[in-house]
């Protein structure tokens, strides 16, 4: 039985502290404010925990509420550390991992990778996982999620698994969970997957000369347009599809790619060729208003769609990627040309694997590149079958405008 009673907690008034016993004590300030304050230990360290004010929490409550923490306490747990998880409210992973693509996002270069990031999550991991609380996601569950495509699609359910751990960890580090992801563990519960080099199917380089001639006989769209500046540049698809025409110089003669759009993180000098100044002229037909973007896709303001490239190749039925024409480019360096390797790779924007050979390198062999995509597009211009070609361009609907081929110039095409 405590020592006070409901009429003595409500006439007391003088300052000071009233134990009811068991270290619940009854608090009054000089201001005359009344609250309950609970004393007890915990793994032998004291804590004061406070109950609330009087006029909110009569005697009973407050004898519950202590007699539920010091249940608590003597179990070793920490009352106010329960009472701020109670606080929380602990996010699903669908919710969380919406809330970490967000946040993310700024930080990524690669708009294909953006897409994915949350693509791959949606299909693989919120069918089981997505209506789950983030604190109640273990090993088990993630390892039952990555059964079941780790050796069908192994090189996604890769990105699957990084991905689900980045969601944890984000959420352990934002209190929702009391521990990291269990990543570690996950191996030993899944299947040595195979080890197989990948790479990007890529066309022949002696195919290349005839492939361009198909297509610059196709009707022009922006997505030709830029698949071909693709291939004459030797860039990657997220740099094409982002380029803007203040990166251009007036003259078409150079096309600088800033730090951030690079993967890499450094900026990107491209000497251009007659011919790829020739595209990138042909571009302007496309051009919308108040857009800087040189190949907009079909939403305003927005890049071209990746997809666009990729469905070109498809539709020509060359079981090639988009990517792939990056190969092909330093196949034919390696194969027909005497350019040294380092100029292809700086062609390509490669960064040097070579430490040492980095820190010391001052050129980005500038001179010798222009010369090497000179070289590069009259080989990819050098079709027998047509030794001087004009592309026509004619009418091309889209959701946002409609390019008249009055508005676009004609290209003549280099002798074989």
């Amino acid at each position: 039985m405590g020592k006070l009673t409901k009429d003595l907690v409500r006439t007391l008034s003088e300052p000071g502290r009233y134990s009811d016993g068991d270290g619940l004590i009854l608090q009054i300030s000089t201001s005359g404010g009344k609250s309950w304050l609970l004393r007890v230990q915990i793994n032998g360290r004291r804590r004061d925990i406070g109950l609330g004010r009087v006029d909110e929490v009569p005697l009973t409550k407050a004898r519950a509420s202590a007699a539920e923490m010091r249940k608590l306490a003597h179990a070793g747990i920490d009352p106010l550390e329960e009472r701020r998880k109670e606080r929380i409210v602990v996010p699903t992973f669908e919710e969380a991992a919406k809330q970490v693509h967000k946040e993310l996002l700024g930080a990524w270069k690669n708009g294909k990778h953006t897409d994915q990031w949350l693509t791959t999550l949606r299909l693989y991991a919120f069918p089981k996982l997505g209506k789950l609380r983030v604190d109640e996601i273990e090993g088990p569950l993630i390892r039952d999620v990555l059964a079941d495509i780790w050796l069908k699609i192994p090189e996604t359910a890769r990105r699957v698994k990084q991905r689900i751990g980045t969601v944890l960890d984000w959420s352990y580090a934002k209190g929702f969970r009391t521990t990291e992801a269990p990543m570690r563990s996950l191996s030993k519960g899944l299947a040595r997957q195979p080890k197989k080099s990948v790479h990007h199917a890529a066309m022949r380089h002696e195919d290349l000369p005839s492939f361009v001639q198909k297509l610059r006989a196709k009707p022009l769209t922006v997505g030709r347009v830029a698949l071909e500046a693709l291939i004459l540049t030797a860039t990657r698809s997220g740099e094409i599809r982002g380029a803007r025409w203040q990166e251009l110089s007036d003259d078409f003669s150079v096309w600088t790619i800033p730090g951030e759009r690079m993967k890499a993180g450094v900026t990107h000098a491209i000497p251009l060729s007659k011919q790829a100044a020739d595209i990138f002229r042909l571009a302007k037909g496309f051009q919308i208003k108040d857009c800087d973007l040189v190949f907009p896709g079909q939403i305003s303001q927005s890049p071209l769609s990746d997809m666009t490239l990729l469905e070109i190749l498809r539709g020509m039925d060359t079981g090639v990627t988009v990517h792939g024409f990056r190969s092909t480019f330093r196949d034919w360096v390696a194969d027909i040309t005497d350019y040294p390797r380092e100029v292809a790779e700086a062609a390509l924007a490669h960064t040097l694997e070579n430490k040492v050979e980095a820190a010391y390198r001052r050129t980005d062999f500038f001179a010798k590149r222009r010369k090497l995509m000179e070289d590069w597009a009259n080989f990819c211009a050098a079709t027998a079958a047509s030794p001087v070609a004009t592309r026509i361009a004619k009418p091309v609907k889209t959701r946002s405008r409609r390019v008249m081929a009055s508005s676009q110039p004609t290209r003549q095409r280099s002798k074989a």
